[in-house]
């Protein structure tokens, strides 16, 4: 009896803990995490221009694309933007304290919060590639670290699309 009750225990926590977490704010349904300021978001274009010649910049909000998202949870995603589209932003959510929907990729969004160049390891780039869906072929091809732009959101607010 008291296996069974442990059985039941760890998988009523195994389903909690694995729930998608898409919350969108009770006052506005377009938004997940913390309210936006109301400073004026700038491009990514202006956010890599700021990049150039600091290691981080805190506090900046930012408009842009949605490239992709993890189809696992919500838990991060890419940003992009035409006119640079030779570059991306990697963004996760504040103390993993909320995702996105995991279906907008293509969406333009508003986020808030610090943005610096980090490098990612071998083996999170593998997790990220097999959260985004990738073949066990083009995860082995990743063989080397990447220094990148990453972005730790407080907010997102998922634009509609015009």
């Amino acid at each position: 009896m008291k296996n069974l009750f442990l059985f039941i225990l760890f998988l009523s926590l195994a389903a909690i803990g694995c729930k998608e977490n898409a919350t969108p704010n009770p006052n506005n349904p377009n938004l997940y995490g913390a309210e936006l300021s109301s400073q004026d978001a700038i491009s990514l274009g202006e956010l890599y221009t700021q990049l150039d010649s600091n290691k981080e910049v805190e506090n900046v909000k930012v408009k842009a694309k949605v490239e992709t998202v993890c189809q696992a949870k919500g838990c991060w995603m890419n940003l992009t933007d035409d006119a640079v589209a030779d570059k991306s932003v990697f963004v996760k959510f504040q103390d993993y304290g909320f995702f996105v929907p995991k279906d907008i990729a293509g969406y333009d969004v508003i986020l808030e919060g610090k943005a610096y160049i980090e490098e990612t390891s071998v083996d999170e780039l593998r997790h990220y590639a097999e959260d985004e869906g990738k073949s066990k072929e083009e995860i082995a091809a990743i063989t080397e670290p990447v220094e990148e732009i990453k972005f730790m959101a407080t907010g997102v607010e998922v634009l509609q699309p015009e």
